[in-house]
């Protein structure tokens, strides 16, 4: 196999491209939620989670809500409230099967990102479930995470993506509405528009 085509399928074949970590990226990772910590997840209203399935298959699903509505409950254990959505429940799923998840925290405007790993279990307990009600509305579950991974991720992604720079937004018209990707995909024989519009009043009624 030529040298441009060559895989890189072992760690010993990655070390020949990349250099050995710095000290400063190895023991900047920590086994609790440290003050900063805590204060970064406070202020976040948006975090990935990714979990795998047990044959293997990644996943990465969104979740948001209010800044802090991710909860530290204590320095090794994360709260995060399931809000209602496509009832796919690829990550619940995941995490009966492999309950190991990996965190990945944003906060508008910030560069820095708050990554956390642990072990994922999925829960109604009253207590917790009253915990997180919104408007009178509890979450369907509630996930907790024990965590045996933080530390803070350098800023050079959100840097070179320009996320937050509004001269940087897309407008929306540059691909077509959600309605009409879903109805070419599905391969519908229908107006887009209703499904655009039921999207749009299914956010309206069931947020929270």
């Amino acid at each position: 196999m030529s040298e441009a085509k060559r895989v890189l399928a072992s760690e010993p074949d990655l070390r020949t491209v990349y250099r050995e970590p710095s000290d400063g990226a190895v023991f900047k990772q920590l086994a609790v939620i440290d003050p900063h910590s805590r204060r970064f997840i406070e202020l976040s209203p948006f975090v990935c989670i990714g979990s795998s399935r047990p044959d293997g298959t990644a996943d990465v699903s969104p979740r948001g809500g209010e800044p802090g509505f991710v909860h530290v409950l204590d320095e090794k254990t994360l709260a995060l409230p399931d809000r209602p959505g496509n009832n796919r429940l690829d990550t619940l799923t995941n995490v009966v099967h492999q309950p190991a998840v990996g965190l990945l925290f944003f906060i508008p405007g910030f560069t820095e990102m708050l990554r956390v790993n642990g072990k994922a279990v999925t829960t109604t307990d009253p207590d917790l479930m009253k915990r997180f009600e919104h408007q009178g509305k509890p979450p369907r579950s509630v996930m907790t995470i024990a965590v045996e991974e933080v530390y803070l991720h350098c800023t050079k992604a959100l840097k070179r993506s320009g996320l937050w720079e509004v001269d940087n937004q897309v407008p929306r018209d540059e691909m077509p509405s959600f309605g009409e990707m879903i109805r070419d995909q599905m391969k519908l024989e229908m107006d887009a528009k209703p499904i655009d519009d039921a999207l749009e009043q299914d956010a309206k009624d069931n947020l929270y």
